[in-house]
């Protein structure tokens, strides 16, 4: 299933957020968005989620979910929004418990997500005995749990420490290489958008237009921490953003 946003703009009373954006997500890609904070990178996630709609502008779903979907569009967020009384396996299976699968189909979704992310021996653990990181896992655990066409992640890294983003940076990509799926995923880290973007949507401040789609045809396997190419890429998207970003802070420091 392709995602399209077609002439999106919108405002929040009189504050401009967004001015016609028009953007493909295809099957099988990370796409990043990336650009000043205030900008409407959150917003456009809202919109392509259906958690809430455009003033103007239309967004598309093309083609039928997998089959198998027991939910087209799912989020990850930056903060896991487990529940402390569920252990990690309760926690992924809140989610199919309102789909009429026996408790067999449950388990096996429950045993696929967690040998996945590499969770198969915290199953029994609650979320407190987890570091940030391995609970940013079980949140990603419960993203695939419901087999989604789209995965719509917003900054889900940015709370945990560098070592740890790299970790699990290095969890994405082994996920996507067994099992390509599409997501589009918000950050201000370029570093990130360079490392899982197949394409990288680079936005102006406020009202957030697109400047520039940056392509990175470097296969997910091969990216690695300080890899020439990315950091070549990397430098351009700063320089994109480096001005822009300076001045979007300020409005926001003046209010």
């Amino acid at each position: 299933m392709d995602l399209q946003l077609r002439n999106i703009s919108h405002s929040y009373g009189p504050v401009e957020v967004l001015r016609d954006i028009s953007l493909d997500i295809p099957q099988g890609q990370i796409v990043c968005l990336i650009g000043p904070s205030g900008c409407g990178k959150s917003t456009l996630l809202r919109f392509l989620g259906g958690l809430e709609q455009p003033l103007s502008g239309q967004v598309l779903q093309l083609g039928a979910p997998p089959a198998d979907s027991l939910n087209p569009l799912t989020y990850v967020f930056q903060h896991f929004a487990l529940l402390p009384w569920r252990t990690v396996e309760g926690n992924i299976r809140l989610v199919l418990e309102d789909h009429g699968l026996s408790r067999r189909e449950m388990d096996q979704i429950v045993t696929d997500v967690l040998a996945r992310t590499r969770l198969s021996e915290f199953r029994k653990a609650l979320p407190k005995q987890l570091s940030g990181g391995m609970r940013q896992r079980v949140a990603i655990s419960r993203a695939l749990a419901v087999r989604p066409a789209v995965m719509l992640m917003d900054e889900p890294l940015s709370a945990l420490d560098s070592q740890t983003r790299e970790l699990l940076m290095d969890d994405l990509v082994a996920l996507w290489i067994r099992k390509p799926f599409t997501s589009v995923y918000v950050t201000h880290n370029l570093n990130e958008a360079v490392r899982l973007g197949h394409r990288v949507v680079v936005l102006s401040r406020r009202p957030g237009q697109v400047r520039e789609i940056v392509d990175i045809d470097i296969p997910l396997s091969e990216r690695h921490l300080g890899h020439p190419a990315l950091e070549d890429r990397q430098a351009h998207l700063w320089d994109l953003m480096r001005d822009e970003a300076r001045a979007a802070d300020q409005e926001l420091l003046d209010g």
